[in-house]
């Protein structure tokens, strides 16, 4: 099944965007044996108003599980579940762009114009989290892409994933860059006042101009403070992320975006540095020099300085920090930061031990 979402974004003849996607190119991924290549043939004046414009498709997936895991040292939970692949919002520097590969489409625009959701996603976690002996842990929506994209206002994927974890009073974590979340706090609220879900804002910049450009469709960041506060005001635990830090183009914001989620309610505060993994190199690179042409030579540079001279580092313990004199500076900035506006307090772990398997339809109740 397919369908289409939202309007039609104008590209020109050249593959350079032309409003409302962040990605200008749609290259092949790196699995591909055969690349394509825009080219002008002079007949350009003559197509009509349809030619060279990107409609957003939406596809369902069938899944056979759900629950993906992982063994990353450096990441706080070992199990996820990812409602989408694809993502609208568009974010330049988003590291699932090169997963697209893997269906044989490009990292760029098809990642932000080809979406896929998994629509028995809700019915394969009650299966898995059904089955005997499984051991809870925290669940993590939006490790990938963002469960909060604006398909899901409609499909309701992430809401169902939900229910099915409240039912099963099972720990979980959101990450998101979306206000939509707020729709779900009837379902949060009650779990975090459990200690059993704990959501996370990510906030780039505070810049509507660069966010517009570098996010062109995630909440403004206006909003995702506004989130911050909601959740915040029902009771949910809510951290911010500064994340993606971009050197020399957002990492002058730290402070104030630290100062801000803490007004906001935040109860805490962390952050990652630029990643460029794949062909999410040339991706930024020519977004640099498209939308910031003044700024790219000296943003590659310090990314170099804080990689080793690489332009990325796929080091456990570094690849999300980066090591070197301008990622201490950075990282020194933003625990003083931290420290100085009461972010500095982890927020305990999620309860496990609530844990329950509700009975099935058709199982006999027990009797005390």
């Amino acid at each position: 099944m397919a369908e289409r979402s939202g309007k039609s974004d104008a590209v020109d003849r050249h593959g350079v965007l032309a409003h409302g996607r962040s990605s200008r190119s749609n290259a092949s991924g790196r699995f591909e044996q055969r690349s394509l290549e825009e080219f002008d043939d002079g007949w350009s004046d003559l197509e009509d108003d349809r030619a060279g414009r990107v409609e957003t498709t939406v596809t369902a997936e069938t899944a056979k599980v759900i629950i993906s895991r992982n063994e990353s040292p450096d990441i706080g939970f070992d199990r996820s579940v990812n409602p989408y692949r694809g993502c609208e919002h568009g974010c330049i520097y988003c590291l699932a762009r090169p997963t697209h590969a893997y269906l044989g489409l490009s990292p760029g625009l098809d990642f932000e114009t080809k979406l896929f959701f998994k629509p028995e996603a809700a019915v394969l976690l009650r299966k898995e989290l059904a089955k005997p002996g499984y051991v809870p842990q925290r669940m993590q929506l939006g490790a990938n892409t963002d469960c909060y994209q604006p398909i899901e206002k409609k499909l309701q994927v992430t809401r169902e994933i939900l229910k099915v974890l409240h039912e099963f009073q099972h720990p979980l974590g959101i990450t998101t860059k979306n206000h939509l979340v707020t729709r779900d706090i009837d379902i949060l609220a009650p779990m975090g006042e459990k200690r059993l879900a704990v959501v996370v804002i990510s906030i780039t910049t505070l810049d509507r101009t660069l966010a517009r450009a570098m996010e062109p469709r995630a909440s403004t960041p206006q909003r995702r403070l506004d989130a911050i506060r909601e959740l915040s005001q029902a009771g949910i635990p809510t951290i911010v992320s500064v994340a993606p830090v971009v050197p020399g183009l957002t990492c002058h914001e730290i402070e104030r975006i630290v100062e801000s989620a803490a007004e906001a309610g935040a109860r805490y505060a962390h952050y990652s540095m630029l990643r460029l993994s794949h062909e999410l190199k040339d991706l930024f690179k020519q977004w640099l020099a498209s939308e910031r042409p003044d700024r790219a030579e000296r943003v590659m540079s310090l990314v170099r300085q804080m990689r080793g001279g690489r332009e990325n580092d796929a080091r456990f313990g570094f690849r999300m920090v980066g090591e070197g004199p301008v990622a201490d500076i950075l990282i020194e900035r933003f625990r003083k930061a931290r420290r100085r506006y009461g972010l500095d307090r982890k927020i305990g772990l999620l309860r496990t031990d609530l844990f329950k398997v509700p009975p099935a339809p058709g199982d006999q109740l027990p009797l005390l």
